[in-house]
């Protein structure tokens, strides 16, 4: 198998990384905006670069990955789907909401499966939280916590363009509580503060955000990220039903410590997100390459993707407008 990487940046030199040592890839050619930079990043890895994306897309594909700058992403996809080359994108499909439904009637009906990355859906630790809710042995779910809690902020001039912090970050924990439940959300009320550089004001965005969510079944679920965690990457969900209880994403390198005596975590803090999901990415792109292989279905389609979206657009509204959003009021 032949598989096309476009975007030579951290997350697709990683991508390129596991690709090669997958089975059944006969050969990955990089891609870039920048062909030196492509150049670069097959020399190291010792695969083969393609001068432009016109290049790559000629080279015979099998299949595309793309983990490109944001804004390029509907229009790979698009161009991946015309051509009948079956395509992994990471999130988000389009920089914005009428940009990814644009997206989605594209590729509607083509019978060429597209698969978003929203790696948490193969990390080991929500796996188990979702087989957990699915066998019952939680009972019934009451409440949801998930949380993205960055170490540092993002460059200063990546905020502008980011979707505000909704968007941008927590859209993933809208997606894993989607994914991990097996529900729909139905409303949300969200808030936000800024307390750090004046950059997310200024971009219009906040710094530290948090939203409840109301599933359709009356379950509640809190969501809280930040950009500023300085203790370490700290993602988590935890899942607590009327017989029990489990979490995601407690282990050795989590950044809490006991206020009083207790267990500290044994190793250090995590990161960041390459580090932090390392198997969850692989087992992704793994994923989809049995994908390729075997025509099955998408793990995470792009319908998904605009689910979460859905989601992260009526927090948005939420926190600017002061008051609780229904999902129906932003669907199209």
């Amino acid at each position: 198998m032949r598989i096309g990487l476009a975007g030579a940046g951290r997350i697709g030199t990683a991508h390129a990384e596991t690709l090669r040592a997958l089975p059944g890839i006969a050969e990955v050619v990089v891609a870039d905006a920048d062909p030196r930079r492509a150049r670069e990043a097959a020399g190291r890895l010792g695969l083969r670069a393609a001068d432009d994306v016109g290049a790559l897309f000629a080279a015979g594909l099998d299949a595309l990955v793309v983990a490109a700058p944001t804004d390029a992403h509907a229009g790979l996809v698009v161009r991946a789907v015309e051509a009948g080359t079956p395509v992994f994108v990471e999130k988000p499909v389009a920089p914005d909401l009428p940009g990814t439904i644009e997206v989605l009637e594209a590729v509607r009906g083509a019978g060429v499966p597209v698969q978003v990355g929203f790696q948490r859906r193969f990390d080991p630790g929500h796996v188990a939280a979702r087989d957990a809710v699915r066998s019952g042995r939680l009972g019934w779910v009451h409440t949801v916590r998930s949380c993205t809690l960055d170490p540092v902020p993002p460059p200063d001039d990546y905020i502008p363009g980011s979707g505000g912090l909704f968007r941008d970050c927590s859209v993933h924990d809208f997606d894993a509580v989607r994914f991990v439940t097996g529900r729909q959300v139905t409303e949300v009320t969200a808030t936000g503060a800024n307390r750090g550089s004046a950059v997310f004001a200024e971009a219009g965005d906040v710094d530290t955000g948090a939203a409840v969510l109301t599933l359709d079944d009356g379950t509640l679920a809190l969501v809280s990220a930040t950009r500023y965690n300085a203790a370490g990457y700290d993602v988590r969900l935890e899942v607590l039903g009327s017989q029990g209880g489990v979490v995601a994403g407690l282990d050795d390198g989590t950044p809490l410590s006991p206020a009083a005596g207790g267990i500290r975590p044994a190793g250090p803090a995590h990161t960041g997100f390459l580090e932090r999901f390392a198997d969850a990415y692989a087992a992704e792109l793994a994923a989809f390459v049995r994908m390729v292989a075997d025509g099955t279905a998408s793990p995470c389609p792009p319908e998904e993707s605009l689910e979460a979206l859905y989601v992260a657009e009526a927090c948005g509204i939420s926190r600017r407008e002061r008051r609780t959003v229904t999902i129906e009021e932003v669907r199209r």
